[in-house]
């Protein structure tokens, strides 16, 4: 008995143990209690959008967009469910999944920059590029990517403890891995908003440079002693006269003809 071809653009009921998730999902966490909520509903009233799949080589389907869906569908113990056949190829695939969660505010900052990172790897296109094709602002991608420069422990954190990703952004700025973790640790400890926290990370920034300023200061006044020292030593009967007001150094040193 042969099987009629199914064309690209139509809903079919497929089996769901004939469909595989996409290799391009960026989502990686699922709440458990939402997908539960989901289920309840699909057993109650159905699946009312349908999932969006395409059909690969070993006979096959393999998700395009949906994977919430399908996930709730599984757990109610749906045996098909209700599918949109594509004809798309890896770039379009990746894309799609990925624009669907965007628009769905389903990825937490660092799964959609992840996300982001893996689609333009797979055009191999540049952030311009990518943003075009994405229909997103240049600058908004790029900060968007720049999430990626805090570690596993520091994404943890900010999303274990509800911050956004200004909160995050702003950690950014912050030159160790140590400090931004600190940094995190104590943004969360006094529930600070998005303007406290940069002016917090401004002020940190602002004491850093001025300890680096002073023991810069301090080496070169270390190195100008030894250089005197050296040149008493050698018979010359130089005299140095050090003078500090509330905004400077004055040195003289004076050395006979």
């Amino acid at each position: 008995m042969f099987e009629r071809k199914k064309q690209a653009g139509k809903i079919y009921f497929l089996p769901i143990d004939q469909i595989r998730p996409s290799p391009f999902q960026a989502r990686r966490e699922f709440s458990e209690q939402e997908l539960a909520a989901l289920a309840q509903s699909i057993r109650e009233n159905g699946l009312l959008q349908p999932i969006s799949v395409r059909k690969v080589s070993d006979g096959g389907y393999e998700l395009v967009a949906g994977e919430r869906r399908l996930r709730a569908c599984r757990l109610a113990k749906m045996n098909t469910i209700p599918a949109i056949l594509c004809d798309y190829d890896d770039e379009r695939t990746a894309a799609l999944g990925l624009l669907e969660n965007i628009q769905r505010a389903d990825l937490n900052p660092f799964e959609q920059a992840q996300g982001l990172k893996d689609v333009m790897v797979l055009w191999d296109c540049t952030q311009a590029e990518a943003a075009k094709r994405l229909g997103m602002a240049q600058p908004t991608l790029a900060n968007k990517l720049r999430l990626l420069q805090l570690n596993a422990d520091q994404r943890q954190f900010v999303l274990d403890n509800s911050l956004t990703e200004r909160h995050a952004r702003a950690l950014l700025k912050l030159p160790t891995e140590e400090s931004k973790l600190a940094a995190v640790k104590e943004i969360v400890r006094q529930g600070m908003s998005v303007a406290r926290t940069e002016k917090y990370v401004e002020n940190l920034l602002s004491a850093r440079s001025d300890r680096s300023s002073k023991a810069n200061v301090g080496a070169f006044l270390n190195s100008l002693t030894q250089s005197l020292q050296k040149i008493q030593l050698s018979g010359i009967p130089a005299v140095s006269e050090r003078r500090e007001t509330d905004s400077q150094i004055v040195l003289t040193i004076t050395i006979p003809k």
